[in-house]
């Protein structure tokens, strides 16, 4: 492997770490279709950017934060339920981004790509996924209460509303930190498939971070295995290990 390669595998390693523990409590959260589809808000900001002809990174970063918020404003006035409200932006952003992106540019950013990334890119994602991590590890017992019962977080003194922005930050940078490698469509899966699996297999929270965190570099791992040996696209077939792992884990029984 070129320096190059290894920079490109240690971010999508740095990315995956974040990707499990997120998708924890996203799948906790019953979040599974509404954290796929926030993937999806992020082409609008790629497509502009693109006819802009400024790094994708950057304008699909700032249209997940301001979708982000959308939703979790939407949320609030509207009390609807987070699946419908995503659903709503998310219709909007893929008509939005398809009608600017076309051609070779869409397919790129619906399913992602290796491409070189610069020393920039992995300090910045390396500091971003360690600051989701840490923010999920810190405020991991704060969430699990909002999550049980958001009446008895409010009145220990837990700022339900502002907690949940704070979560959805996190999901919307860590579905930034994968776009260049698995696209918005595929991001998504990265975060709830190995969480899925850990939640089937896990006897407790710690557990269950620890084996999402550890089939999410593993899928990873293995796609850039195959990858390089059979000369396929590695975001695919990092979903598709990750998948094997979600199936094989149907074979496990959990005693009691």
């Amino acid at each position: 492997m070129t320096h190059a390669d290894l920079a490109s595998l240690g971010l999508e390693l740095s990315m995956a770490v974040a990707a499990g523990l997120v998708g924890c409590f996203a799948v906790m959260r019953r979040m599974t279709l509404a954290a796929d589809a926030l993937s999806h808000v992020a082409l609008p900001g790629i497509g502009l950017v693109l006819l802009l002809r400024v790094e994708p990174l950057w304008g699909a970063l700032a249209m997940l934060i301001a979708g982000t918020v959308l939703i979790w404003g939407l949320e609030r006035r509207t009390r609807l339920s987070i699946d419908a409200v995503v659903g709503v932006v998310f219709s909007a952003a893929l008509a939005i981004g398809s009608l600017i992106t076309s051609g070779e540019e869409l397919i790129d950013a619906l399913f992602g790509g290796a491409g070189k990334v610069s020393g920039v890119e992995v300090l910045v994602g390396a500091a971003t996924a360690a600051l989701v991590v840490a923010f999920v590890l810190w405020g991991r017992d704060r969430l699990v209460v909002a999550l049980v019962s958001p009446d008895i977080a409010r009145t220990s003194g837990i700022p339900v509303e502002r907690l949940d922005l704070a979560f959805l930050v996190a999901f919307a940078l860590t579905v930034a930190l994968g776009l260049r490698f698995l696209g918005v469509l595929l991001m998504g899966s990265l975060i709830i498939i190995p969480a899925a699996t850990a939640k089937r297999l896990a006897g407790s929270l710690r557990s269950m971070f620890a084996i999402a965190i550890a089939i999410a570099v593993a899928s990873v791992v293995g796609g850039a295995w195959l990858g390089a040996a059979f000369h396929g696209q590695r975001g695919p077939l990092a979903i598709l290990v990750a998948a094997a792992f979600f199936f094989g884990s149907l074979f496990y029984r959990r005693n009691g």
